[in-house]
């Protein structure tokens, strides 16, 4: 290899911190699922939690651009 060639620049130089809304997507499946199982309602637990984890994580991502 070339000299240099794994020296670049780190993927985190953006300068800025960034939010990120994975982690709220899945905990919200999650406990979706979990609160659905226990309304023996798994499947539309599991569809609230992801309507209300995709709203967070868009939230995030609009906050998190400016």
């Amino acid at each position: 290899m070339p000299a240099g060639f794994c020296e670049g620049p780190a993927m985190g130089s953006r300068g800025k911190f960034t939010q990120a809304g994975g982690f709220i997507l899945a905990a919200t499946i999650i406990a979706g699922t979990v609160g659905g199982v226990i309304a023996g309602q798994s499947s539309i637990g599991f569809l609230v939690g992801a309507g209300a984890g995709v709203l967070l994580a868009l939230l995030v991502w609009l906050v998190d651009r400016r």
